[in-house]
């Protein structure tokens, strides 16, 4: 399998992170829609060997601009945002494009999100990129259950989840039911660690994920043919980052060799 890193982990010029993520072994990378905008940061990763698995398409929306609002101009702003995210998505050859759910849990406001998430599943699917969802605590889509059966009623093709391992423990959810019930909807899968309780975003196995735990969410991924990365999302106040994303990818690499 890939395993990739979400940059942003890395707080260094974009050339400089990007030779990071090649010296600490990494062939993937996910990225926010303001990255690899210059030609010479292009040209750099594809002479460093580096691909970019995944764009976060929420990152760098305008303020005010969400796409549940009942303020048509302001969903027209994020929905502009997010198509400009798949546009550089495409540009650079991702396949996969994640948003991060509102906060505003009511009937009316998850209706006019699942409007506006199927538009863009379109506008994504004319891209050749998946368009994933990623279920988040404190937000209207808190557990990926809720998540799983938002996407299924809203009954888009194109319209996925992503996994969040540490979000899958603050919710109290079995990664490998979780990702069992995802199947083919399931378009690509964050890990990180944490306490249980709080989005620490820590090195893989520094909390309550096991080796064991990690061990079976590798086989369900192999059981159910999954093909995207297994994307490491650190926090990049940790202590010794470079330490902790070169542990963590060595982690993910026993994990899948057993």
């Amino acid at each position: 399998m890939k395993i990739a890193c979400c940059i942003w982990a890395l707080t260094l010029p974009e050339t400089e992170l990007l030779r990071e993520a090649r010296e600490l072994g990494f062939g993937w990378i996910d990225i926010q829609p303001g990255h690899l905008r210059a030609m010479e940061s292009r040209l750099l990763a594809q002479e460093l060997g580096l691909h970019v698995s995944c764009v976060g398409a929420s990152f760098g929306m305008p303020a005010d601009a969400m796409l549940d609002s009942e303020d048509r101009a302001a969903r027209q702003a994020s929905e502009k945002h997010v198509i400009d995210a798949l546009e550089h998505a495409a540009d650079i050859g991702a396949d996969t494009a994640y948003l991060v759910p509102s906060k505003d849990s009511r009937g009316d406001a998850l209706e006019r999100y699942a409007e506006s998430l199927s538009r863009l599943a379109d506008v994504a699917g004319e891209r050749g990129i998946k368009l994933a969802i990623e279920h988040f605590p404190g937000t209207a889509l808190p557990t990926a259950a809720d998540t799983l059966e938002f996407i299924f009623q809203t009954g888009h093709a194109n319209l996925h989840l992503l996994i969040d391992t540490g979000h899958l423990q603050i919710s109290a959810e079995d990664p490998e039911t979780t990702i069992l019930n995802a199947g083919d909807r399931l378009a690509y899968v964050h890990f990180d660690d944490n306490d249980g309780i709080s989005d620490l975003h820590w090195s893989l196995l520094d909390g309550v994920m096991t080796e064991e735990s990690l061990a079976a969410a590798i086989a369900a991924l192999d059981g159910i043919g999954y093909e995207g990365a297994l994307s490491l999302e650190l926090n990049p106040k940790l202590p010794k980052i470079k330490r902790a994303l070169r542990n963590s990818r060595d982690i993910l690499l026993r994990a899948c060799l057993l």
